[in-house]
């Protein structure tokens, strides 16, 4: 497992990083497809084992239950030096009450806090922003993760999928203010989905900004488990991007293009895509979601799959732009 530096600075992350959204209860309010903690277990070890020291959760995912999960399965596998954890905040905590999300101070400040309990320790490596806050202003929210990181409680800050000009200008305010700069962006970004290749990618990759992206294989489209007669996983049932965004003529052209790199290669088509999205020089490292121990053995084992240039432009040629998704 190689390990590279996250955007300009000295701290090194795995070139993969495990995605903990699919952890918590079962039937659970924001995932109900999740898996509960003592099948979890095995993903963390796994992961471990592998050299992955790269973790992504976020209290939203079922309202903190992947936090509590995340925390216990780390502290059993790993010592916490040798880990990067990264949490969000932002999206909802609750049932609607009014301070139950957004960037807000008194909500940054408390959720921190909650943040840590669930996850049993001091501080997190990584506190990303989970999309913005329309009714908060961009200095209350900067000054809030500004105190956050002077506070000893959060190491470093990073964003989540918004246009390019709110990134940029975000990163110049916290420049003219001295602050501690975004230092990643989570988007999304997959073989379908290749709209942050006009300004995202080109902006982070001139500034030096890591780019982390989720959903790198299309919510599992692109490992072909849902096929056109309408069956799925019980995942892409219940999730409303999986199930309403991939499906188009163009995203069934696309994976053709990839079964047949895979055939070629002897490979799984997750793994192509996987290879794909690790070719591109702006990234370093996708987040990825699973839910058997052999999709995250595929993942590991897609980092040693190199794409020649006529594979890679045959994977790319049927793409056409679409609309613009996944910045709410």
């Amino acid at each position: 497992m190689d390990h590279v530096r996250l955007g300009k600075t000295g701290l090194k992350v795995s070139r993969l990083c495990l995605g903990c959204m699919s952890f918590g209860t079962p039937g659970g309010p924001t995932h109900p497809w999740v898996l509960p903690e003592d099948e979890a277990q095995p993903f963390f070890r796994k992961a471990v084992e592998s050299g992955i020291n790269f973790f992504d959760t976020a209290n939203h995912y079922n309202y903190g239950d992947s936090e509590k999960i995340t925390g216990k399965a780390l502290k059993a596998y790993a010592r916490r030096d040798e880990i990067v954890v990264a949490t969000k905040v932002g999206l909802a905590m609750g049932d609607g009450r009014p301070n139950d999300r957004g960037l807000s101070r008194k909500h940054v400040f408390d959720q921190i806090d909650q943040s840590l309990a669930r996850l049993g320790m001091d501080y997190v490596d990584i506190l990303y922003v989970h999309r913005l806050d329309p009714n908060t202003e961009f200095e209350e929210m900067l000054d809030a993760l500004e105190a956050v990181i002077q506070s000893g409680k959060v190491r470093y800050i990073a964003a989540s999928s918004m246009w390019a000009w709110q990134f940029a200008k975000l990163r110049e305010m916290q420049k003219a203010r001295g602050y501690q700069q975004f230092i990643a962006m989570q988007n999304f970004y997959n073989l379908a989905y290749r709209e942050e290749e006009r300004e995202m990618m080109p902006y982070c990759a001139s500034e030096g900004v890591g780019v982390v992206p989720w959903s790198p294989i299309a919510r599992g489209f692109l490992a072909g488990n849902r096929p056109k007669d309408g069956q799925t996983t019980k995942r892409g049932a219940t999730d409303g991007r999986s199930h309403d965004y991939f499906g188009s003529a163009q995203d069934y052209a696309i994976l053709s293009r990839v079964e047949k790199v895979a055939a070629k290669l002897g490979v799984k088509s997750a793994q192509v895509a996987y290879a794909w999205v690790l070719s591109k020089p702006y990234i370093t490292s996708p987040i990825v979601g699973v839910t058997r121990i052999g999709q995250l053995e595929e993942a590991i084992g897609a980092l040693d799959i190199k794409l020649d240039a006529a594979s890679v432009r045959s994977l790319e040629a049927v793409y056409k732009p679409r609309a613009v998704t996944g910045h709410s």
